[in-house]
């Protein structure tokens, strides 16, 4: 028997092609599906076979899609402050990453998957890690949202010796896992091809996992480019070539290929990104901290460039909240570019349609549209940091709000966050048993 709900929300952010801003209106919803738009005056509950949901002062808009994540990274928070990217990877995050068992990485990621799907996430594109990448999918699957993950592969690394397998190893694990999880729950939980950066990664590595990445339809290649100059320099001198141009030589890009990062392209990577139809990922406060740079999003899209958005890690933004990445990505534009740039519609459009875009999943997610999954977020614009007018909901939620406007959130049709209070998560033991896993690897460092 199918399962009906219906959503009765103050106004509807649809981010649909014609932009529309719905009101005195509710959503269908049948088992997972969106199945239609009910005006008010016309619905009748009391002849409605199914539970309604009224939310009459709060605003329904698309689940958010974050395009890059480390999940494994979360327990780290805190721990690696103040450090460029390359001493931050060889003090802090290698050998913390190196120091996970399956007990420390399994509280991760819960850790994380509670701050993305509170803050109103419904999908990710997730970084796995170099080993026991089975929890992570395992979790993922549990807290009933999409996404894509896959095992990190690192099979150098100049920068941390101990934190890396050979290739062989490498390319078995991951088609295992690839078999196993890819597609999973009916495609809600997908496989993502995840070398860690051309810098840990053999071209052997690059080129096999491309190869493998083409035998799995609906997955994605996903790695890190051109995040900082020290980075580039010694890409430049192992190759000959900056990152960009080093991938496309070896054809590894593509429209699946997603690239976190790229601050630092000259403009022959510009037009390959564009010839390629590659897809940027860009983390704004991750960019900041580590003092990588800012990477000029507005020529990005003025080039017809795939952009959007992630939180990137805990350790290297110190929060997942991809609300402040939106206002973030606004804000850093506008005293190089001009106050016009990045506005809230255009920046909101990154964190929802234009990240299911990048994903292939536009036509299942990103906006709310009938035939469309139900992954929804309720946001409450009507608090004393909001505006007290109704004209721009975009900058209301763009510049004014943070994931505690977030109340509830629905993952493919079912709720996963309520009135405030997850249902998936325990709180109060999900930290304790958190801090005890931190006390623990620190102690194997």
């Amino acid at each position: 028997m199918k399962s009906k709900k219906i959503i009765i929300p103050k106004k509807i952010v649809t981010v649909d092609k014609d932009e529309r801003i719905l009101t005195g209106t509710a959503v269908e919803i049948t088992d997972n599906i969106i199945t239609g738009f009910i005006p008010l005056s016309e619905f009748d509950k009391n002849n409605f076979d199914g539970e309604v949901f009224a939310y009459r002062n709060l605003t329904l808009i698309p689940g958010f899609v974050q395009t890059h994540i480390h999940l494994c990274q979360a327990l780290f928070r805190g721990l690696a402050d103040d450090l460029q990217l390359l001493d931050w990877l060889q003090q802090k995050i290698f050998p913390f990453e190196n120091a996970h068992d399956k007990n420390s990485l399994k509280a991760s990621v819960k850790i994380g998957l509670n701050e993305v799907s509170s803050g109103g996430t419904t999908t990710i594109l997730d970084m796995g890690t170099l080993r026991h990448q089975e929890v992570v999918f395992e979790e993922m699957i549990a807290s009933g949202i999409r996404g894509f993950s896959g095992k990190c592969l690192i099979d150098e690394n100049d920068l941390f010796p101990d934190f890396k397998s050979n290739t062989k190893d490498e390319l078995k694990y991951m088609h295992e896992l690839a078999i196993v999880f890819h597609n999973k729950e009916e495609g809600r939980m997908r496989y993502g091809f995840a070398p860690r950066f051309v810098l840990s990664c053999s071209e052997e590595l690059l080129k096999e996992t491309k190869a493998m990445k083409n035998d799995f339809p609906g997955s994605v290649y996903h790695t890190h480019a051109s995040e900082n100059k020290g980075e580039v320099e010694a890409v430049r001198k192992k190759h000959n070539k900056e990152n960009i141009e080093y991938f496309d030589s070896i054809n590894v890009l593509d429209d699946e290929t997603v690239l976190a990062h790229c601050i630092h392209l000259n403009e022959d990577e510009k037009q390959i990104l564009k010839k390629r139809d590659v897809r940027v990922a860009h983390c704004p406060s991750a960019n900041l901290k580590l003092a990588s740079g800012i990477a000029n999003i507005p020529d990005y899209l003025k080039r017809g460039i795939s952009v959007s958005i992630g939180a990137d890690g805990a350790p290297c933004n110190n929060n997942l909240s991809v609300i402040m990445e939106m206002r973030l990505a606004a804000l850093i534009q506008k005293p190089i570019h001009g106050a016009d740039v990045m506005n809230a519609k255009t920046v909101f459009r990154l964190a929802t349609i234009e990240g299911a875009k990048a994903l292939h999943l536009e036509n299942e997610i990103g906006s709310i549209e009938v035939g469309k999954k139900a992954d929804l977020a309720l946001i409450d614009l009507n608090t004393s940091t909001n505006s007290l007018s109704d004209e721009n909901v975009y900058s209301d939620i763009v510049y004014s709000s943070s994931n505690a406007n977030v109340n509830c959130v629905m993952a493919n049709g079912k709720w996963v966050f309520k009135d405030g209070i997850s249902l998936i998560y325990d709180k109060d033991k999900m930290v304790n048993e958190a801090s005890g896993e931190l006390k623990k690897l620190l102690g194997r460092l």
